[in-house]
């Protein structure tokens, strides 16, 4: 499903979408606000890069940073149900993730779901240069939310 698709989609419903990023860094909700229309369905996007910011602003708790890391399905789920209160919307969607230039865990992503029916997070390994991981980190996005809205 394209952004333009589901923007269609949750406008048809009445329906809202927030976003909460990390390592995309604001990436999913411009492809989000590029769609006409989107200011109907779109309540906002907060970029928490920093862990503190993780905390203070999605309520991701220090104890799954701790004991998963901020790149973990845990926080990923954190971050999404964070923003879904936060923002007030029926949907939410997250990413985090290592987008490189180094390390072993390169490509490493999560993105996380949470709506009415719960939350859900997966796990994705992408290759490419760092553009090209936080753009593949968008796809997995719209498409995690394709398959749950």
């Amino acid at each position: 499903m394209t952004a333009a698709e589901l923007v269609a989609l949750l406008t048809a419903r009445g329906q809202t979408l927030g976003c909460a990023e990390s390592l995309t860094g604001g990436l999913l909700t411009d492809a989000i606000v590029q769609v006409p229309g989107a200011s109907r369905v779109l309540m906002g996007g907060i970029v928490a890069y920093d862990e503190g910011r993780k905390q203070t602003l999605l309520s991701v708790s220090a104890q799954a940073l701790e004991r998963y890391t901020a790149v973990s399905a845990q926080v990923a789920c954190e971050m999404a149900l964070g923003a879904r209160r936060v923002l007030a919307v029926d949907y939410a969607v997250s990413t985090t993730g290592y987008a490189g230039p180094d390390g072993a865990d390169v490509g490493l992503v999560y993105v996380a779901y949470a709506g009415p029916d719960g939350v859900r997070a997966r796990e994705h390994r992408f290759a490419g240069d760092r553009g090209e991981i936080r753009r593949q980190a968008v796809a997995a996005a719209l498409a995690l939310l394709a398959e749950n809205v």
